[in-house]
């Protein structure tokens, strides 16, 4: 139990009253009385101390105290009191004041003063007699002047931050509407910060960073205004600026940046920055317009080379593509909301019987007014807008309902590669798996070859999670992405989709059967189930049988049905060669 000391004497007395000035001055406070009508005023003992002034007789009145205040000071204690406007009700005034104190007029040190008090009338209602308390808060004001700071500049490099530069922005177009001229704003971003990062560390890229903007703000005009977009990027904001003034700007700014190296802690480290500006409000009407142009205008230099610069032009045939993407994705979410993205099922058969063994659960749009979009004119868009990961929920929760009401049926899915890193995709899948574990067995996920190789590591993980709950891997599209030997038993696939742009053409054209004979006998060497995709005709079927493949797909075969057909019973799941 928590015990409080006893304030009473020990003989039950009370304790001795407060000792108010020896309190002020542990705490380092003082206070005092002002009598305005003779000026006299009256401090704490320790006043003086507090202050740091060596004669207390010279802040006995308050115009000698007033000797000791910086001549830049907004406001006083005579401004709080005798400009203060407000009538004492009989209960006194109360103010606060901040003001700075000069010890010695001769030295540079100040002391920051918080005055707080209240000032009573006489019978005149004039401000008669003013008593309060001061406080040094010179460690307060400069922690409240550091986050002031960094309300509106970057630590790091001291530009504009983002917040800031965007507000200063907005003015400078309205000044160019207003006055009917022209401003720029100019993104460049550092190249290669990551390799940077990763070569040297962070505390030497944040070097290269505060030397690209000291070299930048040296090569800016006088008015321009410089920040600090985000990591390695800066914008600039030029006013009363051509397209020719734009061009100019960059051809300087991207020189200054590139003909010397950097100094930094880890030795010389070459750098270029790439750049991308528009002008308004001939190319954008507002700031958000200003910002987006400019992006777009990085990274098409970006696209071109590093070290580049690119000005924003108009384009007819860019704003029509964006004006489909907004119609696209307005048609996917609704499609998504309205239940109107369903599964078609294309069966795969066994090459030598030429029976289903199993089906692919392909994606298909139906549009409000009842048409059916195919995947090939939307997954690409869906790819493109961020969209496709939601499209990849909605088919997860079709394949499994459709292998829960048919219990024969085998069917393979295809994931996106934004999908297989997805969190939430990942707790539906094994949602579905706990809900009706006898699926995993009859359930075969597909990645493209060209996803899988663009991270091996992060592949391989998702493969090994997606057979540690039962189901099979598939590469689909396999040869288009050169996926080596070593990279498949790495991943350990069960089934490997042979691309069928090898496969429609292979009896016309000697390199895709020799290509797609390797892709078989890679296959079957490794132990790994083969598909042969877009199989056309009979003759096709009839050699890819020969050549060993295990399964064909295609035109062939028969085309999508609207759920998996299971025909003389269950067929056993697909297994390795």
């Amino acid at each position: 139990m928590t015990r409080f000391p006893d304030l009473t004497a020990a003989s039950g007395a009370p304790a001795a009253p407060l000792d108010t000035a020896a309190i002020l001055a542990a705490v380092h406070e003082a206070a005092y009385a002002w009598r305005i009508d003779t000026d006299v005023l009256t401090w704490t003992a320790n006043a003086a101390a507090v202050l740091g002034i060596a004669d207390p007789a010279a802040i006995a009145t308050g115009r000698g105290f007033a000797q000791f205040l910086a001549p830049d000071n907004a406001e006083t204690r005579f401004d709080a009191v005798m400009r203060s406007g407000r009538v004492d009700d009989g209960s006194g005034v109360p103010y606060q004041v901040q003001y700075c104190l000069q010890p010695d007029p001769g030295s540079e040190t100040r002391l920051w003063l918080e005055d707080t008090g209240r000032w009573f009338a006489d019978a005149g209602r004039r401000p008669f007699l003013a008593q309060g308390v001061i406080r040094v808060i010179n460690e307060r004001r400069e922690h409240e002047q550091r986050l002031a700071f960094l309300s509106r500049f970057d630590a790091l490099t001291g530009e504009l931050n983002r917040s800031h530069l965007t507000d200063l922005l907005s003015v400078a177009l309205e000044d160019s509407i207003r006055f009917q001229n022209s401003c720029g704003l100019a993104l460049l971003a550092i190249d290669g910060v990551g390799r940077i990062n990763e070569a040297y560390g962070y505390d030497v890229a944040d070097e290269v960073i505060a030397a690209v903007a000291a070299r930048i703000r040296a090569k800016m005009r006088a008015g321009d205004l410089l920040g600090r977009y985000s990591g390695n990027k800066f914008a600039l904001v030029l006013k009363n600026c051509t397209p020719d003034d734009l061009s100019n700007a960059a051809d300087r700014l991207l020189a200054a940046v590139r003909e010397e190296v950097v100094p930094t802690s880890a030795g010389p480290i070459a750098v270029t920055v790439t750049m991308g500006g528009v002008t308004a409000p001939r190319h954008a009407r507002n700031t958000t317009e200003m910002l987006a142009r400019a992006q777009e205008s990085l990274d098409a230099a970006r696209a071109r080379r590093p070290g580049s610069f690119v000005s924003y032009r108009p384009s007819v045939e860019r704003d029509a593509m964006r004006r489909a993407n907004v119609q696209a994705a307005d048609e996917i979410v609704s499609a998504l909301n309205e239940r109107r993205i369903f599964a078609v099922y294309e069966p795969i058969a066994h090459a030598a019987t030429g029976k289903p063994a199993f089906h692919e659960a392909l994606m298909r749009v139906r549009r409000a007014d009842g048409a059916i979009m195919p995947a090939a004119d939307v997954i690409p868009v869906a790819e493109r807008l961020g969209l496709v990961r939601l499209i990849d929920h909605r088919m997860l929760d079709l394949a499994a309902a459709a292998l829960v009401e048919d219990p024969c049926a085998i069917v393979s899915l295809n994931v996106s590669s934004n999908t297989t890193a997805d969190a939430d995709w990942w707790s539906r899948f094994a949602g579905h798996m706990r809900a009706a574990p006898d699926i995993a067995s009859r359930l075969i996920i597909e990645i493209t070859e060209s996803a899988a190789i663009q991270d091996l590591d992060e592949t391989r993980g998702f493969c090994s999670r997606v057979k540690a709950l039962g189901c099979r891997i598939a590469i689909d599209d396999f040869g288009a992405g050169y996926t080596s030997f070593r990279n498949l038993r790495k991943l350990g696939v069960d089934v490997i989709k042979i691309d069928g742009a090898f496969v429609q053409n292979m009896l016309r054209s000697e390199e895709d059967a020799v290509f797609v004979r390797t892709l078989l006998d890679l296959g079957r060497g490794l132990g790994i189930a083969t598909v042969a995709e877009w199989v056309p005709d009979a003759a096709t079927a009839s050699a890819l049988a020969q050549w060993g493949c295990n399964y064909l797909q295609g035109a062939y075969v028969g085309p999508a049905e609207d759920r998996p057909r299971t025909a003389g019973g269950c067929s056993a799941v697909p297994a390795s060669a």
